[in-house]
């Protein structure tokens, strides 16, 4: 009885914001609902997994993971940050080890990461100097926030993540796609672009945005999606899946996650949502400060053993990631050019942001039995030569994965590096293939 009233908050605020999308002027009705036809997926995996958790750095959260796995491009302890970052006399603020699980928030809105990557208003450095955290930090005014940005966590304090590094992938040079906020990298993870965003803005996120998804490219070509929400689907930000032929696409998580996984009835293209609100029935799992780490922990442990358990962990990938850095430091530069701007949109005043350099280096894990032990994924071998990991890596990869049709959605993830060759059954082929060819 305990547990149903637990789950009861989450239920009706999630299903109260469906109906209330679904019952705007903005919905479009689409009638009648059109059987999927079928597609042939030609590699290993039939169902990828995505879930993206809230606001962390990789050096926050794996850094110190460096010290036992000098594979993995953590930290020494040597890094630092001064106070004022274009004075050499100022005092430093060194990395610690000591970051808690419940802390203050950090900045990072547009604004403060570019202080943060630049330690000033001008981006033009490159490579980044990644030299502003603490200046920013100390800007905002809140004691021991200078401390706090420079913090991670020790290994043993984020087991589920040493565990899951050590037994599958994990990359090391994966970018959010903007140096923005929470909403606009959560585009770029469906959509390949924010369509201008730059920050959170209410009303633009109610109107809903307009922009083609990897969701439609799925549906095109006869494959199945699912979204499994706690609070609320933010996914219905986008318009197009305000349509009322997907309103059985949303999937209340504690309903039904777990009995689709067991039944092996999970769609080609998951989309887990965490409980971004922290209230005391029902605390959120998501990570963004100051929600607890350790309840995070919790959740991507039970959303990994789900999987394990299911009869289609056998073709089945999980990709977790962060939406960006929430203004934790890394040290590793962002990627300031030969990035391109998605659709030509430039964000709005004062800071018309041209979308052509991505965000700050974030934890991002890939894990399938496909995937060999202790895999450490740095830069993408292209397709060009200035491409990198980052959100648009997602459609970009579910694209050559699932062997879509579809074109691919923006310039973005056209350019993104994939992660398709990872699995060991391709890899596999593709080596044959190269070895036929030199013959």
């Amino acid at each position: 009885m305990g547990h149903r009233k637990i789950l009861f908050p989450a239920t009706h605020l999630g299903l109260f914001f469906i109906l209330y999308l679904l019952s705007s002027p903005c919905v479009s009705f689409s009638f009648p609902f059109v059987k999927p036809k079928h597609h042939k997926i030609n590699g290993p995996i039939k169902t990828l997994v995505v879930l993206v958790m809230e606001n962390r750095s990789f050096d926050h959260i794996l850094g110190w993971l460096h010290k036992t796995r000098p594979d993995i491009d953590g930290l020494k302890g040597s890094e630092f940050n001064r106070v004022n970052a274009s004075d050499p006399y100022s005092s430093k603020i060194f990395v610690s080890d000591d970051a808690v699980f419940v802390d203050s928030d950090p900045g990072h809105s547009i604004q403060a990461i570019r202080e943060q990557i630049f330690g000033s208003n001008d981006s033009s450095a490159n490579p980044a100097p990644m030299n502003g955290f603490v200046q920013q930090a100390v800007n905002m005014g809140v004691p021991g926030m200078e401390q706090t940005v420079m913090s991670g966590f020790k290994p043993e304090l984020v087991p589920v993540y040493t565990d899951l590094a050590k037994e599958f992938g994990v990359f090391d040079r994966w970018f959010a796609s903007v140096p923005a906020s929470t909403q606009p990298n959560r585009f770029y993870v469906h959509s390949a672009t924010s369509h201008g965003a730059s920050s959170n803005v209410r009303k633009d996120l109610i109107h809903g945005f307009p922009q083609k998804t990897i969701f439609d490219s799925l549906d095109e070509n006869g494959l199945s999606f699912g979204i499994y929400y706690q609070n609320m689907p933010a996914t219905l930000f986008f318009k197009s899946l305000r349509k009322l032929k997907h309103i059985f696409k949303f999937h209340n998580y504690a309903l039904t996650f777990k009995i689709h996984a067991k039944l092996g009835k999970l769609p080609n293209y998951v989309v887990i949502e965490q409980r971004y609100f922290d209230v005391k029935i029902d605390p959120a799992n998501d990570d963004h400060p100051s929600h607890d780490v350790a309840l995070g922990q919790k959740f991507v442990k039970e959303v990994y053993e789900t999987l394990r358990a299911s009869p289609q962990w056998k073709e089945m990938a999980l990709l977790i990631t962060y939406d960006e850095h929430g203004g934790f430091f890394d040290h590793v530069p962002t990627p300031v050019s030969g990035v391109p701007n998605p659709d030509g949109i430039i964000g709005p005043p004062p800071y018309y942001f041209r979308f052509d350099r991505l965000g700050v280096r974030v934890p991002t894990f890939l894990i399938s039995p496909w995937i060999d032990k202790a895999t450490v994924i740095h830069e993408p071998t292209g397709p060009t030569t200035s491409s990198q990991f980052e959100h648009s890596s997602i459609p970009a990869t579910v694209k050559k994965l699932f062997n879509l049709k579809s074109s691919f959605l923006t310039k973005r993830d056209a350019w993104a590096g994939t992660f398709e060759n990872y699995f060991r059954h391709v890899r596999l082929l593709v080596m044959i293939v190269q070895r036929n060819l030199r013959r």
